[in-house]
């Protein structure tokens, strides 16, 4: 069934969901065999180029604009790189395309929780193009009133107005950020106000997506993080609910004169969930390793079970999907 976008005039095929779910289990099934084995390039690697194979068997028109680098820098999926079955002819839907084929490539490498290949579509121009720098990140779930927490107030502020939208103790609430140095001033004033908090080694996409699952406990994200991991969040968010704002950090004159040839006038912009991730949006990713999302990569003999995670902001509809593979009968493409 196709739809049509009228902001953008472009047509999304609801059908392209479970395609975006074929792709994301073939970086996760190629990554996984790295699972372990200390070589976090190589496990990216094979994420990087199952993705990348498994993109030429989907009908659009495809434009990474959150990728893996540079075109000088990566050798695929990198910002720009048209991708796609009609990526030549230019015949299929033209569309966006933010790709992470292995968030946790650390956690991998060790064997660690909560990797996953990452993928999720929008409009051609429904994605901010964010430039490989850190982002600051603050997002709660779905249900609370529009600007109960802001990027610029301070922890004990948005904390305090988080428990009142919520009707409980700020004692109630877990606060959910990446384990880096940087964070301990964050940290200390989060648990000064009372809150108890969740760190996480990496993986801050499942981090912001885990403020709308109310099985992981986790009432707010912050801190900072790059910024195309943060519209990947962005996109999921779009989809499952929630609000997130954005501020990109630079740290010199030439990451702000990159933004600015990517489109970004203003370096001090505070980017609203929207703005980061605008019209028909979908999210899908593959569990690499075990965490509070998805279930890791089960290898066998000749099989794998993989579980997945696909949303639509046009529905709103969340579904996950295990997926049985045969190895005999699998193309060997999709299961290096």
């Amino acid at each position: 069934m196709a739809e049509q976008s009228p902001e953008y005039g472009m047509v999304v095929d609801r059908n392209l969901a479970l395609e975006l779910v074929r792709v994301t289990e073939a970086a996760a099934l190629a990554a996984s065999r790295w699972m372990g084995r200390g070589d976090k390039n190589s496990a990216d690697g094979a994420a990087v180029d199952a993705m990348r194979r498994a993109f030429d068997t989907v009908a659009i028109t495809g434009t990474v604009v959150i990728g893996e680098g540079e075109m000088d820098e990566a050798p695929m999926l990198y910002i720009g790189e048209k991708i796609g079955l009609y990526a030549k002819t230019g015949e299929g839907p033209e569309v966006d395309i933010a790709v992470d084929p292995l968030e946790g490539t650390t956690l991998t490498a060790k064997g660690g929780p909560n990797a996953m290949a990452v993928v999720a579509l929008a409009p051609k121009g429904g994605f901010l193009h964010a430039p490989d720098v850190y982002m600051e990140k603050i997002a709660v779930g779905r249900g609370l009133p529009d600007g109960v927490v802001h990027i610029d107030a301070s922890p004990a502020e948005n904390l305090k107005n988080l428990a009142a939208a919520k009707k409980c103790a700020i004692s109630d609430l877990v606060v959910c950020m990446l384990d880096r140095d940087r964070h301990q001033p964050v940290i200390a004033a989060c648990r000064e106000a009372g809150a108890r908090i969740m760190l996480i080694s990496d993986g801050d996409v499942s981090g912001v997506v885990a403020v709308s699952q109310p099985e992981t406990g986790v009432d707010l994200y912050l801190g900072s993080g790059g910024a195309p991991e943060g519209v990947l969040a962005a996109a999921a968010l779009r989809c499952i609910g929630g609000q997130m704002y954005g501020k990109l950090l630079f740290e010199d004159d030439s990451q702000v004169e990159r933004a600015r040839t990517m489109g970004i006038t203003d370096a001090n912009r505070i980017y609203s969930l929207e703005e980061m991730a605008k019209g028909e949006v979908m999210f899908a990713a593959t569990g690499v390793t075990t965490g509070p999302m998805l279930r890791g990569v089960r290898r066998f003999a000749h099989s794998a079970i993989t579980h997945s995670i696909v949303m639509r902001s046009k529905s709103g509809t969340v579904r996950y999907i295990e997926g049985h593979h045969n190895f005999a009968l699998k193309p060997t493409a999709f299961v290096a």
